[in-house]
């Protein structure tokens, strides 16, 4: 089984693969069906718009929020196809992790000439 460093590593790969052979312009969910087939293809579990319930005390909200993707139960990808991406998109992140109690995120911007430019690692620091 393959730890959040080493997902994060194929994860960044397979998105500058998607990336390189569409470019940046298209829809979210073009980058997302491509970047899961992709990882589909190298073997790794992943699964799309996962749903993620806010819990508060004993009270369990189930609002449309959903994970685009989550890699081996472990990583949350959050893809965008934006002009920048801001605290808002990061702090968003962020909280998916710490609601589902993972450690690791990765919030992806398809929209950059270059993506590694529109790639931002985030750690919950909270467990």
């Amino acid at each position: 089984m393959k730890r959040e460093n080493e997902l994060s590593k194929i994860i960044i790969g397979k998105a500058i693969e998607v990336h390189k052979a569409l470019g940046p312009g298209l829809l979210e969910s073009a980058y997302q069906e491509c970047l899961f087939y992709e990882l589909r293809q190298e073997g790794i579990d992943v699964k799309k718009e996962v749903p993620m319930p806010i819990v508060y005390k004993e009270v369990i909200l189930d609002h449309g929020y959903r994970l685009d993707l989550l890699v081996e139960d472990k990583v949350v990808i959050e893809l965008k196809a934006i002009e920048t991406l801001n605290d808002v998109h990061k702090a968003q992140l962020l909280t998916y992790l710490k609601l589902g109690n993972y450690q690791l995120g990765m919030l992806i911007n398809f929209h950059e000439l270059r993506l590694i430019d529109g790639v931002k690692r985030i750690i919950n620091t909270i467990q």
